[in-house]
């Protein structure tokens, strides 16, 4: 019996520990999708996938209840996949194997799913349970959301019939998010010709790893290290100091997660490799320093390797470590009227140099779509004076705030009257697919909230357990209160 089966609320909880047996990776939707119709038309309820592979449940009002406002229950079923170097782990076969931490439920040295399976679990308590009151209901769990809301930008207007929205999908109890960022995939190519290195030369691997990694939009605001932005540093010096040339350079894997860790391999005249370990010891002694109060354990590591067959011409490999050491990286400004909030943000997501090709993806962020637009003219222009091809894609907008919102008043009013003070009502730096579903289905009224989550992207992540069961109670007592219509 796995302990979390045993926390409260357990009908909760039970659906997400069968959430975390179903291998559920972005662009892996075949398993998770058969399951959640299965468990629909199990319950008698009206289940199908949708043309953009969304999975749509209904669930009628209770007696009495008919005449309120339908609600969409929205969540995603997708869960991103990262796990630690020394971790064993198959993310399109194996479950995901969790532990209780205290007051957090964490996995064993990978992402937990909780973002957003706690969102899926609470929708499947819901729709089990036959003695909620509540009007009509209908699930929306889109399908993957972290790789681009594919799911979302391909739900059909006229698919959902509610009047009201519920993203299960935000990650602090106690708070109601009205709006969001909206972002933009930005890709940079180069193809090159490989040189041979001479074959007197020698070859060292660089890693750096150890950092904490994380959400690129909720926890881009906390300076963690960027393992692409300083492995280029380190590259860089390294070029100039040792008279290296560059063989590869490989780092990040997800547009959305700050990447942890990154390696680069590097050629050296022998006679040149004299105080190159003392140099890197000394590099991450440095690293640590700079980032004592927000990484710990910053890893810089140093290896002999065997000579690569090819090495990345001299003025290519200047061109695109300065290139990496130029672009925007992490927060560019902050909402002017919410100085506390992040406005406009980019992640040096993922960097390939290898085989005579440079890709380079970058996800910027922005509640402002003209901001977001600067952005990627700005990071367009850094590569392209770089001789770079760019791309830009999934572009999305963001979702506008409505403080007049009828649905926020009565869930300010219920939260106060639940657990006695006011929740917090704010604006995410992220990619809800509110912004998304409201142009499909115009005049929506939504909120988003949940419980609380940490380091989402991470295998830091973890769910605070107190907050589900208040998450799931002001969710109960939310479509019980819903507005007649």
């Amino acid at each position: 019996m796995n302990t979390i089966l045993q926390l409260a609320p357990q009908n909760v909880w039970k659906h997400f520990y069968s959430l975390t047996r179903i291998p559920r990776p972005s662009g892996y939707m075949e398993k998770i999708t058969e399951f959640l119709i299965d468990f629909g038309k199990g319950l008698g309820l009206e289940s199908f996938v949708d043309e953009a592979g969304n999975v749509i449940i209904r669930k009628p009002a209770t007696p009495g209840m008919e005449n309120r406002k339908g609600v969409i229950l929205q969540a995603h079923m997708d869960m991103v996949p990262q796990k630690n170097n020394d971790t064993v782990h198959n993310f399109t076969e194996d479950p995901i194997e969790t532990y209780i931490d205290g007051d957090w439920v964490k996995a064993k040295g990978t992402t937990l799913g909780a973002d957003n399976g706690l969102g899926v679990a609470a929708i499947m308590a819901v729709l089990e349970d036959g003695n909620l009151k509540h009007g009509p209901l209908e699930a929306l769990i889109t399908k993957d959301e972290e790789t681009g809301m594919y799911g979302a930008f391909g739900l059909k207007p006229g698919t959902m019939q509610g009047q009201i929205l519920l993203n299960l999908d935000s990650e602090d109890e106690g708070e109601l998010y009205i709006g969001c960022a909206g972002g933009i995939d930005i890709t940079a190519t180069l193809e090159y010709k490989e040189e041979t290195p001479a074959a007197d030369l020698t070859a060292r691997k660089i890693t750096l790893k150890g950092l904490r990694g994380g959400h690129s939009g909720l926890e881009i605001n906390q300076g963690r290290g960027n393992a692409n932005k300083l492995l280029a540093r380190i590259v860089h010096d390294l070029l100039i100091e040792f008279d290296s040339q560059l063989a590869n350079f490989e780092g990040g894997n997800m547009r959305n997660a700050i990447p942890r860790e990154a390696h680069a391999v590097l050629v050296f005249n022998p006679e040149d490799t004299e105080g190159l370990e003392e140099y890197i010891k000394e590099y991450e002694a440095q690293l640590n320093e700079e980032y004592a109060s927000i990484e710990s354990g910053i890893l810089l590591q140093i290896e002999e390797v065997e000579l690569p067959a090819a090495i990345v011409p001299e003025e290519i490999q200047d061109n695109m470590i300065n290139v990496l050491m130029a672009c925007q990286n992490g927060v560019m400004r902050m909402i002017p009227t919410v100085p506390d909030t992040v406005e406009t943000s980019s992640n040096l997501a993922i960097v390939t140099i290898d085989g005579g090709k440079v890709a380079i993806k970058i996800l910027a962020r922005s509640s402002c779509d003209t901001m977001k637009d600067f952005l990627a003219d700005s990071l367009t222009s850094c590569f392209a004076m770089a001789g770079m091809k760019v791309e830009l894609s999934g572009s999305y907008s963001g979702w506008q705030p409505n403080v007049d919102s009828p649905i926020l008043h009565a869930m300010k009013l219920s939260y106060k009257q639940q657990f006695g003070v006011e929740p917090a009502v704010k604006v995410i730096h992220a990619g809800l697919e509110c912004g998304i579903i409201g142009a499909a289905c115009p005049g929506l009224d939504m909120i988003s909230f949940g419980p609380t989550l940490r380091s989402p992207h991470s295998p830091d992540e973890r769910a605070l357990i107190p907050t589900v069961a208040k998450f799931y109670d002001f969710l109960v007592a939310t479509l019980e209160q819903t507005p007649e219509k």
